[in-house]
Parts: C-alpha cells; structure tokens; sequence
C-alpha cells in the first residue's frame, strides 16, 4: 500500500514538475526582445519622447515643434487690456463666460459673458476681452 502512495505521489511530482518547466520555456519565448528594441539598444539607448509619440500627443508634439499651441498648454501672451488692446479669449463656441480678477491683491472674480464680435468691458474694471474662434486638431 505504501508502495502505492509513493508511486502516485512520484506521478504527481513530475506532472507539476513537467508542467512548470513547460511554462518557463512558453514565458521564455514571450521575453526575447526583438528586432526592433535590439537595434534601438545597439543605437543609442532610449528612444526620444518623438519616436515614442502616438495619437494625439504626436500631433501635439508636432505643433510645438511648429511653433502652435492647440490645447492652451503654454501661457498666454500678456496684453494691456485696453480697447486696442484686447485681451484675447479663444473658443471653440461662439460665446464663453470669463472670469476677471480686477485688482492684483482682490479674491472675488467677476464672472461675465463673453461674445463673438466686438471687444467687450469687464463691468467692474473696465478692462477689455475679446472673443476669436479656436479650432481643436482633432
């Protein structure tokens, strides 16, 4: 009887061995580096966020290299505010709210809606906004 368990129990052992060495050679094919990352290493190393880049962060790349902003990502260009001057609110409508912030030191925002056409006044300050349409990449 012993004899018995000890014969299932030795089956046993090499299915499991059997079994885990078939893994590893499996996982050992998935983890051979290719062509592509092998020539990329002899190269030079690591490849640039440009060559990496795909959907909209490529496009996005791409028109700052161009000199473009299509998403607001940089500051904007400062500007007097005044009536020759405006400062300017880009949209993808032809209306947007704006919050001005009158004085430098003041924690209230005047809210107010801006429209297409003309440039318009802050009612509180008097600094002047305008309106120009934004068109997104996509």
């Amino acid at each position: 009887m012993r004899s018995a368990q000890c014969c299932v129990s030795v089956r046993m052992a090499a299915r499991l061995l059997l079994r885990s060495a078939t893994r590893a050679a499996v996982y050992s094919r998935r983890l051979v580096p290719s062509q592509a990352v092998i020539g990329r290493l002899a190269s030079g190393g690591i490849p640039t966020d440009d060559e990496q880049a795909t959907g909209l962060e490529k496009i996005v790349l791409k028109a700052s290299k161009e000199g473009m902003d299509p998403y607001n990502i940089l500051k904007p260009k400062e500007y007097a505010g005044s009536e020759q001057d405006p400062h300017i609110v880009p949209s993808i409508t032809n209306k947007r709210i704006v919050g001005c912030v009158c004085e430098e030191d003041n924690t209230a925002v005047v809210w107010f809606w801006l429209h297409e056409g003309e440039a318009q006044r802050c009612p509180s300050c008097g600094a002047h906004y305008k309106l120009v349409p934004h068109e997104l990449p996509h």
